[in-house]
């Protein structure tokens, strides 16, 4: 069995370790060749470095070999995405001995930051080192580059949101895009080392999100999703700096705005753009959040709500800040509020100390849930985080391999189970592009984020169409429009 299959989507989705061009280039003399990996908030990443540097005069390319930047924009979060991070390192490194000694090579992001001193001094395998709140330094650090100097800013920021940055859109369909709202983490989640590879939490300022909205309407697009490593925890409130919504004054909270109020400004640009959001915490979603998805038409009923454990212990050695009990609470709200909301999960099988009846715990939980995909991973040990610190990684690779089989292999039964409730039934899809199987078809989504296959006829990318799904496998829907 191909223990990937469940992350399949999500794979597809971010593109992973694809170039990313800019549409139309323009004839220049300077061209980067940009590779992302990882979240979708490394993709964000990317388009505002690409903002950044085509106002210097660079514009991208897919071949390599002319780039005179190369720049990998990383993930740490695994280490199997670190280690494919590292070979492409060696492989860019490669073509720039052999074909192109000039070209200056740089690594972008959270393993920028974790790795600077190694990726820089011991390996040798970059030229510039850039964590994700120093992107508007990079055409100093090329300057460096250029001049033979090893160029590093990993700095951390508590203020940088890129606010008015008009990140250019890199080689995507057109129609739907990633706007960011939040930058950094403040829960600490034991096993995550994106508190220490993107800082401390801050929101962006409302007024630019929503302007960002409109320019992307105006320009075609037809969906966005509003980005951050818990959007739920959105709080602006004059500079935007994280405060306790509890702590702030009556007339403190007057000035505030929070998540559900910035998703009904997005919401009311126009009932023809559509509004997705991402990633949400079970225990800073609120029962606004919901009264506003409902309220709204446009607001795409679905919901990622990671859990990653079914059992309170591990819950509370993750630092996760609910208990199984208040997860299930969470679900049960959605549902009563939105009843044809679609859900999803994320889930790590063999953290540190995890017996077998704990894991037992986490397929109950998914049994009573039963989400409508999930993205499943085994447990990997990140340096220097408190899991790693505290814990030994003591689960048997044999056994983390078996628990991560008996977790997909239940949320594929679940998901074909959803899928299956909704042959028979209409939604409304919006065309994305063509079928990477069969280009004689077309896929769009519902709005509960699910995959549908239709005829491609005379329709195209942007269009909304109205569709009866036919059949349906544990991951595609098959659909006819009406």
């Amino acid at each position: 069995m191909n223990l990937e299959y469940l992350i399949e989507k999500e794979i597809d989705e971010k593109k992973q370790g694809e170039a990313l061009s800019i549409k139309n280039n323009l004839s220049t003399s300077k061209k980067m060749y940009l590779e992302s990996y990882g979240c979708q908030m490394n993709f964000s990443d990317s388009e505002i470095v690409a903002s950044i540097l085509t106002s210097e005069g660079f514009t991208t390319t897919k071949n390599i070999e002319e780039a005179d930047l190369v720049l990998v924009n990383t993930c740490s979060i695994r280490e199997k995405a670190e280690q494919t991070v590292r070979n492409r390192l060696k492989e860019y490194n490669a073509i720039k001995k052999k074909q192109n000694p000039k070209m200056i090579v740089g690594v972008l992001g959270c393993m920028a930051e974790r790795l600077k001193e190694k990726l820089l001094e011991e390996e040798k395998l970059v030229d510039i080192v850039v964590g994700p709140d120093a992107y508007r330094d990079l055409p100093d650090l090329i300057k460096q580059a250029d001049d033979g100097r090893k160029a590093v800013n990993v700095i951390l920021s508590k203020e940088e949101t890129y606010a008015e940055i008009n990140p250019v859109r890199l080689g995507g369909n057109g129609v739907t895009a990633f706007v960011s709202i939040t930058r950094g983490c403040d829960n600490m989640c034991t096993f995550c080392v994106v508190p220490f590879t993107r800082g401390r939490e801050r929101s962006r300022n409302p007024e630019s999100i929503v302007n960002e909205c409109k320019e992307l309407l105006a320009d075609g697009y037809k969906e966005v999703t509003l980005l951050g490593q818990n959007v739920d925890s959105y709080l602006w409130f004059g500079g935007g700096a994280k405060k306790e919504f509890n702590n702030l004054s009556n007339q403190e909270k007057s000035l505030s705005l929070n998540f559900a109020q910035l998703m009904e400004l997005v919401a009311k640009i126009s009932p023809k753009l559509r509004v997705r959001f991402s990633t949400s915490n079970p225990q800073d979603m609120t029962d606004d959040v919901l009264l506003v998805m409902a309220k709204y038409d446009n607001i795409c009923n679905y919901i990622h709500l990671p859990v990653q454990s079914g059992n309170n212990r591990i819950l509370e050695i993750m630092k996760r800040g609910y208990t199984k009990e208040e997860y299930l609470h969470r679900i049960a709200k959605i549902r009563d509020i939105l009843p044809d909301c679609a859900i999803s999960m994320d889930m790590i099988s063999g953290f540190c100390t995890e017996t077998a009846e704990e894991h037992k715990e986490t397929l109950n939980l998914m049994d009573k849930v039963k989400f409508d995909f999930g993205y499943i991973f085994k447990y990997s040990e990140r340096p220097n985080t408190p899991a790693q610190r505290k814990w030994k990684d003591d689960i048997p690779e044999e056994t983390k391999q078996k628990r991560l089989a008996e977790v997909i292999d239940l949320q594929i039964k679940h998901s074909l189970i959803k899928n299956k409730e909704t042959i028979g039934n209409e939604y409304e899809i919006l065309i994305e592009g063509e079928s990477k199987k069969d280009k004689n078809k077309l896929f769009g989504r519902t709005k509960q984020n699910k995959v549908v296959i239709v005829d491609k006829k005379s329709y195209k990318s942007g269009d909304f169409l109205h569709v009866i799904i036919e059949d349906c496998t544990s991951a595609t829907l098959i659909g006819k429009v009406k």
